[in-house]
């Protein structure tokens, strides 16, 4: 008996701890959930809670905690949130004082997605005035908050940080002084920041490269720098493939076996996916392109691999699953709808919300199949987040939780 207790409470703060930044382990959006149904009804939600304003992050997990941020409609308020994961019962709420600011129509003022470990959460806001990067302990305190500069960019903010090891780092890369920057996780102290070039504001999250027998590299896209490594320790620049993109990139990278994966695009189109093979700085060699998708690929979402598949979900509602080494079309389907939030893969499933709140499920598998079409009823921008054998969703009015009734060891 003690032994079948120790296994469900260590099942229970492993799930529980699964889903710590945008996309969930090393941004991949990938989960091994059994119990997020593909079809539900209303019996299906956990529970619905309203939002004091809109807002298209991500909530990220930790324990039986959900972290996310809001806006008001006009700007004059940002908001953290914490949720209990189980009841959806607001746990605590932090208010900041803000002025209104010109962005693009489809952003909010709450658009960057937070980031958790075992002791705080972490929070980036962006007004023209100033790049803030906060700091929380679960129960409510600021820790630390440290300003970057003002944030220049036409579109608003959107980038979010990371947790790695003992650091936080996020990617300032906009219109106005950019650069990346690591500042030490209990106290906001900077640990390193390297400068980047100016094109377009980028919207990327970065992830962790970590090669066999190699040491773990960050990597970050922008249409200034393209797809680049750096030392998580120094900051110092490992590897760029700098001619990765012609456009902004607002996708995040994608580690894909041995490649990784980018996109860029406009709302005027000429969007493509680009698979490049990493650069070795021991070895002095250069990254190089292995491949491109421009046929109906993604500009906002960012892609799914798993199992050496790799799904690409365009903004206009098609699919494309590719075999991932080689970068083959296996087939490529419409859904249907369009789409800012991206994909992520539970359980062989594809789910992917439009913009008009359907919660659209493909099986990932080798025949191209929609399993169903869920009414969220409310505008979404955000990705999903699926921890505990639940999937949360951020409307711009509510959070919803969906499954996790039948959650087993």
């Amino acid at each position: 008996m003690v032994a079948a207790i120790l296994i469900l409470c260590s099942w229970s703060q492993v799930s529980a701890q699964e889903w710590t930044r945008f996309r969930g382990p090393n941004g991949s959006g990938v989960s091994r959930a059994k119990t997020v149904p593909s079809a539900w009804t209303d019996k299906d939600v956990s529970w619905k809670t309203a939002l004091p304003g809109p807002g298209h992050s991500s909530p990220v997990l930790w324990g039986e905690k959900v972290f996310l941020t809001a806006g008001e409609e006009r700007g004059e308020k940002f908001h953290v949130l914490c949720l209990s994961a189980t009841t959806g019962q607001l746990l605590w709420q932090k208010d900041f004082p803000a002025k209104r600011f010109p962005k693009h129509n489809y952003n909010t003022f709450a658009s960057s997605s937070p980031a958790t470990d075992a002791h705080r959460v972490y929070v980036s806001w962006n007004t023209p005035e100033s790049v803030a990067l906060m700091a929380f302990d679960h129960a409510w305190t600021l820790v630390w908050k440290k300003y970057l500069g003002p944030y220049k960019s036409q579109h608003g903010g959107g980038s979010s940080p990371i947790v790695h090891e003992d650091s936080v780092i996020l990617a300032n890369e906009q219109d106005g002084e950019s650069f990346l920057i690591a500042v030490e996780a209990a106290t906001g102290k900077t640990r390193w920041q390297t400068p980047r070039k100016t094109v377009e504001t980028a919207y990327s999250t970065p992830c962790v490269y970590s090669p066999d027998g190699g040491k773990p590299a960050l990597i970050f896209n922008s249409e200034a720098h393209g797809i680049s490594a750096v030392d998580p320790g120094s900051g110092t620049v490992l590897w760029e493939y700098a001619k990765a993109f012609d456009k902004r990139s607002v996708s995040s990278p994608v580690v894909a076996g041995d490649l990784i994966i980018g996109s860029c695009g406009s709302g005027g189109g000429g969007n493509f996916v680009v698979a490049v093979r990493p650069g070795d700085k021991a070895s002095h060699r250069q990254p190089e392109l292995a491949y491109s998708l421009k046929r109906s690929a993604a500009y906002v979402p960012t892609s799914v691999f798993v199992d050496g598949r790799l799904f690409v979900w365009s903004d206009a509602g098609i699919v494309s699953n590719l075999d991932a080494a080689t970068g083959e079309v296996k087939w490529q389907e419409r859904a249907g709808g369009n789409f800012f939030s991206s994909p992520v893969w539970v359980d062989g499933r594809l789910f992917c919300v439009s913009t008009r709140g359907e919660v659209v499920v493909v099986a990932a598998a080798d025949r191209f199949e929609v399993l169903a079409r869920n009414q969220l009823g409310e505008q979404t921008h955000s990705t999903p987040a699926v921890a505990g054998g639940r999937m949360y969703i951020h409307t711009v009015k509510h959070l919803v939780c969906v499954g996790g009734a039948n959650a087993a060891p």
